[in-house]
């Protein structure tokens, strides 16, 4: 447990513990004023992102090198800051058709953390290490430790712990100004948003700018694998009816084929609506479709293309 006077003056300095000046008065301010004070503060957070992109390009890259070389991807974070990480792991097998292990959220406390608060989970750095030793964590894997302080203990030490002992590339989310960390990773990603309207009620502009920061890093991850054709998903799971008309409508969208054929289509290449794509716009049999887009180390335009497939 951190000692309580050095815990208390390292709250004092956090940017996301101080009073925001713009909202002092909210407390008295009609629906309406609270609502526009609120807006008018989320309106920095796409800005503080923006001057992190090269930064997110850096994790990006790391991440696809890791995918390349069957890595995985872990979020480790605690409170709103692990839900982010799990939300986002959670989201990528029926997005970009991914395994489950591929992208795993860890978030101090477990699994009960996701929907009740576990405030005390976060304060054992050796926690953060043993879950992913329980994880199995490798050198060919990522670890990105997400909080809004940068100071998280469990978060910290599951980064420190995967970099000294595991050895695998380190990244790191958070809000608070790079020079401010007192932790190393490969990448720090550090959208500075400023104070919050309720001072460190940090779901709010924190936990917005970090939503957004993984977003990008797997969504740009996964396009650079060639999980998305023109902007459209075409490695989706079918695993629910939205999904399955998902696919049918973009094999329509991107081929000119009506419902009818397209249902076809996919029914022979077994709902996979990148072979669907390349069987329509190459004119070949499902077989080589497939051997095109093996080929193209399953990038769609190539396998259209016939490049480099003989």
């Amino acid at each position: 447990m951190p000692d309580s006077s050095s815990l208390f003056d390292e709250l004092q300095t956090l940017a996301t513990e101080q009073r925001n000046p713009h909202s002092t008065h909210i407390d008295t301010a009609s629906t309406e004023e609270i609502l526009r004070v609120i807006n008018t503060e989320d309106h920095q957070v796409p800005i503080a992102v923006r001057r992190e992109l090269p930064h997110v390009a850096e994790a990006v890259k790391i991440v696809v090198e890791a995918f390349e070389n069957d890595g995985r991807l872990f979020y480790v974070g605690a409170g709103t800051s692990g839900r982010l990480g799990v939300v986002d792991a959670s989201e990528c097998p029926p997005t970009f058709g991914t395994d489950p292990e591929r992208v795993q959220g860890l978030i101090a406390g477990g699994r009960e953390a996701v929907f009740r608060s576990q405030e005390g989970a976060e304060d054992v750095p050796e926690d953060g290490a043993e879950v992913l030793e329980q994880h199995g964590v490798r050198e060919n894997d990522v670890v990105c430790g997400v909080t809004s302080s940068g100071r998280t203990p469990f978060v910290v030490g599951a980064v420190e712990h995967a970099r000294d002992e595991i050895g695998c590339p380190t990244l790191f989310v958070t809000t608070v100004p790079r020079a401010d960390l007192d932790v190393a990773p490969d990448v720090a990603i550090c959208p500075v948003v400023g104070p919050e309207v309720i001072m460190g009620s940090t779901r709010m502009k924190s936990g917005t700018a970090q939503k957004l920061v993984l977003n990008m890093i797997t969504t740009a991850a996964m396009v650079r694998l060639g999980k998305v054709y023109e902007n459209m998903m075409v490695d989706l799971r079918r695993t629910s009816e939205k999904l399955v008309e998902r696919g049918l409508r973009t094999v329509m969208m991107v081929t000119g084929i009506d419902y009818e054929e397209a249902d076809a289509v996919l029914g022979a290449c077994d709902g996979h609506v990148k072979t669907a794509i390349v069987v329509v716009l190459a004119d070949v049999e499902v077989a080589e479709a497939r051997r095109r887009l093996d080929a193209a180390d399953g990038f769609v335009r190539p396998a259209i293309a016939g490049d480099g497939t003989g």
